[in-house]
Order: C-alpha cells, then structure tokens, then sequence
C-alpha cells in the first residue's frame, strides 16, 4: 500500500514521529462514518469527550480516528479512504501541539503583530503557526482565525519553518470571550460561601501546603490586579498556570477547589461569574491536555 498511495507514507512517518493521522478527502475533510457508526448508533470512540464503545476499524468520527498505529494506517479498512484521499490530516492536541489557523493575509499581519514567533506553515490563503503545547480548539476567535488543537484536525502542509516554541497565554486567552465592562443595570453574581484550597482536598498532591498556597495567592493577586479589563483571561492563564504544576501527581490535588478561588477573584473585580467559569474552566482543560 505505502507505494500505491504515497499519502500513507507521509502518515507513517508522522505516526512515528508519535503525531495521529487520519486521511481527508475533498474538501480537506474527514471521511464519513460507515453504516454501523452513522448517527453515533456505536457510542463514539472511547476517546472522544463522551466516551463510547466504538470499536469500528474504518477512519470514522473524524479526529478522534487519528492513530499513531501503523498497523491501523495500513489496515485493509483504511486502505478505501487512502484510495480517495487528497491529503494527510493529524490531530494536533494529541500531539501536543496547537495550530492557529491563519485564514487571510489581515490575519498573518496580525499574527506578526500579536504572536510570539514559531514555527511557521503557508496554506492556500494564510499560515499555520504551530505551538508547543495543547489546549481547547475553537473557531472564529477573532476574524479569519481558528485554534485547531484537542478534539479538531488540521492538513499536513509540511514541517514548515521557525523554531517551536511553548503556547503562549495570549493564543490561550483567545478563547476567553469576557465582557469586560457590566451592562448599567445587570447586577454581576457574588460569590458568598467560596470553596478554599487546603490539604484536605488535596491527598494526593506531591507538593507541601505552603507551595501551593503560595503559587495560588500570587495568581490571585494577578487576577485581582485588573481592576479595568483582562480578569478573565488572566483567570483563564492562572487557572491554566496553576493546574499544570500538578501534572506530575497522583492525585487528587483539590483543582476544583484551586478553580474556585480563580473563579471568586475575578468576579471580584466585575467578571460576570458565567464568564469566569467558562474561562478557568478552559484554563483547567487546556493543563490536563497538555500533560497529556
């Protein structure tokens, strides 16, 4: 097959590189599920946010098909799909890696503005710029931008040019949609009986009290500190910053209660508590994903 269909080569010299593939078909998208797996009757991938008992062997549910498995890549129920690809996908969360999908020329200029500099792919009508590190993918965070990492796919355009460098928390508060000044008249909730962090909720944390009380205060600080706008997303970089410094524990370490505090912080400084949530919320996701 490797011969027959010059894309799968490409695939499995991504797949050894530890990148997930998929093949995409006209119009750089993912095939469509088999019979079997149509209107989600399999229960999805076990991998797929709501896990399911799908153990279908043909490139169904999109990214979550994406394997590093070259025996799966070149399996007789993938080679149909590679007869009619056009091109490679991957699933950048899993491999750790964020793609901010620049769609026109005034986004690359922003980019260039705004961005720190990485590494670098050209597209038809843009770039990709790749970050190290995962996080939550969403569209249209600002025009003619997208942020492809956990749960979406991108094309494989290439190795591309520049160094990679770590995910930046201004790519990460891209995603954090806050209003930054209340509506006269709406009335921003409170926060009365906030949870706290302490030992108690934290038995399988690696780390002493102090630093963790430590860590959580100075985040907080930061969070209090923008009294004008930018609470949520600096929320959002703390709840991010804070959940990855328990990567490496057993468990649990209490970032639920972690999360509350961020949360309680900026509806202290006029974040409407919905928005505050939904930001920690992402900031906490995006750590897990990135340890991952």
């Amino acid at each position: 097959m490797t011969t027959a269909y010059p894309l799968v080569r490409t695939a499995l010299d991504l797949a050894a590189a530890g990148v997930p593939v998929l093949p995409l078909r006209e119009g750089k998208v993912p095939f469509g599920n088999c019979r079997a797996c149509a209107g989600g009757a399999c229960g999805g991938r076990p991998n797929m946010k709501n896990a399911g008992p799908c153990r279908c062997l043909a490139p169904c549910h999109a990214w979550a098909a994406a394997t590093t498995d070259p025996e799966v890549i070149t399996s007789p129920a993938w080679a149909s799909a590679w007869g009619e690809a056009i091109c490679v996908g991957y699933h950048p969360g899993g491999a750790g890696l964020t793609v901010v999908d620049l769609d026109n020329a005034a986004a690359v200029a922003w980019a260039r503005e705004t961005l720190p500099p990485t590494r670098t792919v050209p597209t038809t009508r843009g770039q990709h710029w790749i970050y190290r590190g995962a996080m939550t993918s969403h569209n249209a965070v600002r025009p003619g931008v997208d942020v492809k990492s956990l749960m979406s796919y991108a094309r494989w355009l290439g190795p591309g040019d520049g160094t990679l460098t770590d995910l930046p928390p201004v790519v990460c508060g891209l995603v954090v949609k806050e209003e930054t000044t209340p509506v006269p008249g709406e009335v921003v909730s409170s926060l009365p009986t906030r949870a706290t962090w302490d030992r108690t909720v934290a038995t399988g944390c690696r780390h002493t009290e102090r630093y963790v009380r430590t860590g959580l205060e100075r985040g907080l600080a930061k969070v209090r500190s923008r009294v004008e706008s930018g609470a949520g997303s600096q929320a959002f970089g703390v709840a991010r910053f804070l959940a990855t410094q328990h990567a490496n524990c057993p468990g649990p370490c209490g970032l639920e209660a972690i999360g509350e505090e961020v949360v309680a912080a900026a509806v202290s400084v006029g974040v409407p508590e919905a928005y505050a949530r939904r930001a920690v919320a992402n900031g906490l996701e995006a750590a897990s994903g990135r340890a991952a």
